[in-house]
């Protein structure tokens, strides 16, 4: 870590410190946690009642958001301020660097801790099968609140909320949904799967796979979820009823290393999962098919491939590319790299979307390091256009309906822009600033794509509804950062112009 990044204060001072000095400050800052932090976060830091604190778990929360939590608490929780008991902000600060250290011993996660933390709330079989409100099931929103960690489900014609829940620790990856659209499972970044009914709007069970989870999948049949972890380095596999633990997959490549997570994705027309490893240069297919084991189909691949995106027929795989500076195209069926896809900086493939274009389909990517937006002829892999933006770009969106692709500005002094493309002349036709000040992104589409919100990523922000063809605002609905939301019907068709 550098100097320059420190906070003032108590943590300054900890990296001038070595050898005996620095242990004593580190027992110190355990004897704290010991006494104050234990009882709900675990001896081993692993979580319990509260949340991991392991810099693995904490990677959303930055250190000042973390110092502040421990000297003030967190609103609407059980998390009260400890300033006062710790003895002063120095000491918290003390505490926060000590949370940020990576343990001596790394925590670890086994079977039996899986299946010790499986609880059903309630007996899927005794819950109605049909909806017990009056909204479309189907054009409802799942909206992730981050700041306070809940969960919003919002009626898609009415935009007015149904149900709201408390979550577990910072949700990761975003919810998916059974095939149906009935259920929705969750993730979070400190390894707790969790299921919920939409019908009958309750929470149906949970179960805890790992300390630092990515994200889950689940299969095109119903039947089985998947969830990717960096630490451990697994992949687990549970029965999609009720979250029972089917089997733990540790990753190995074919050389022997070991690998983290980075994402796991469900290809329904091969009725399979695709898994992206972070550290082997090898990409995973699990056929849930005639694969009772789960036995993995290894793609060797030319590079390390961490961030995916699919044709619309899931034959051919594009992902990142260390060595390209770009991307790569994968043939699924003969696992062959076919290209390089020609993309500057960092581009962002996991949303990027799809759209036809006259006679031709392409593919659109916002990019992390770059302003700008990189279009591709999906036939040729071609680069038709770089659309220019205020500053990097985090997420795409559209809808089959829509004349039109949203971008978000997220990082960089102008995040509060949001360009509106037009699909067809590949310019921006529009650019709004919802908040000024403060950062926009993340649209979703309503189910026939009428109406789309965007959130504001704010602890005082909100969900805006536009009409997507005038795009006149039609309705603010104030929320505590609200980092995502989710269509059932957009995503459970893997609807174009919804990232997979």
């Amino acid at each position: 870590m550098s100097r320059k990044m420190l906070l003032p204060g108590v943590l300054t001072t900890l990296l001038a410190l070595s050898g005996p000095a620095a242990q004593a400050v580190d027992k110190e800052a355990d004897a704290m946690y010991q006494e104050h932090c234990a009882l709900c976060h675990g001896e081993q830091r692993i979580g319990g009642l509260g949340p991991a604190l392991l810099p693995e778990s904490l990677g959303r929360l930055k250190k000042h958001q973390a110092i502040d939590v421990v000297a003030n608490g967190r609103p609407a929780s059980q998390m009260i301020g400890y300033e006062t008991q710790l003895g002063g902000s120095d000491k918290v600060e003390q505490l926060v660097e000590y949370l940020y250290t990576p343990a001596d011993v790394p925590p670890t996660w086994t079977v039996e801790d899986t299946k010790a933390t499986h609880k059903l709330f309630v007996e899927q079989k005794d819950l109605p099968d049909t909806p017990q409100h009056n909204s479309d099931p189907l054009n409802l929103f799942v909206v992730v609140e981050a700041g306070n960690h809940h969960v919003t489900i919002l009626d898609g014609d009415e935009f007015e909320p149904i149900d709201r829940f408390q979550s577990h620790f910072a949700l990761h990856g975003g919810p998916k949904f059974s095939p149906d659209g009935r259920f929705v499972y969750f993730a979070s970044r400190d390894g707790w799967v969790s299921k919920y009914d939409i019908h009958n709007l309750t929470m149906v069970g949970e179960v805890r796979v790992g300390l630092n989870t990515r994200n889950l999948a689940v299969s095109n049949d119903g039947k089985w979820v998947m969830v990717g972890n960096y630490l451990p380095g697994t992949l687990v596999v549970l029965d999609a009823g009720d979250l029972s633990l089917v089997k733990e997959i540790p990753v190995i490549s074919e050389d022997g290393s070991e690998s983290r997570v980075s994402a796991v994705y469900t290809a329904p027309p091969r009725d399979s999962f695709v898994v992206a490893l972070k550290d082997s240069r090898e990409v995973w297919e699990f056929s849930y098919l005639d694969n009772p084991d789960f036995s993995p189909r290894r793609i060797i691949a030319d590079d390390f491939l961490d961030d995916f995106s699919f044709t619309p027929d899931y034959r051919y795989l594009l992902a990142t590319s260390r060595r390209a500076k770009g991307g790569q195209v994968v043939d699924m069926d003969t696992g062959k790299s076919l290209t390089d896809i020609p993309l500057p900086g960092m581009p962002h493939l996991g949303s990027g979307i799809y759209w036809q274009r006259g006679d031709q389909w392409v593919f659109a990517t916002p990019n992390i390091s770059q302003g700008l937006i990189s279009v591709l002829d999906m036939s040729s892999w071609q680069l038709i256009k770089e659309i220019p933006t205020e500053g990097p770009g985090f997420f795409m969106r559209s809808h089959e309906n829509s004349k039109y692709a949203w971008t978000d500005v997220f990082f960089g002094p102008n995040n509060e822009a949001v360009h509106v493309i037009d699909k067809q002349t590949l310019e921006v036709a529009h650019t709004l600033r919802p908040m000024p000040g403060k950062n926009a992104a993340h649209v979703e589409f309503s189910r026939d794509g009428s109406h789309l919100i965007l959130s504001v990523w704010d602890a005082e922000g909100a969900l805006i509804v536009y009409n997507a063809e005038t795009l006149e605002e039609v309705k603010r609905i104030p929320m505590n950062l609200p980092s995502g939301k989710y269509n059932v019907y957009n995503k459970i068709n893997f609807a174009e112009g919804t990232s997979h």
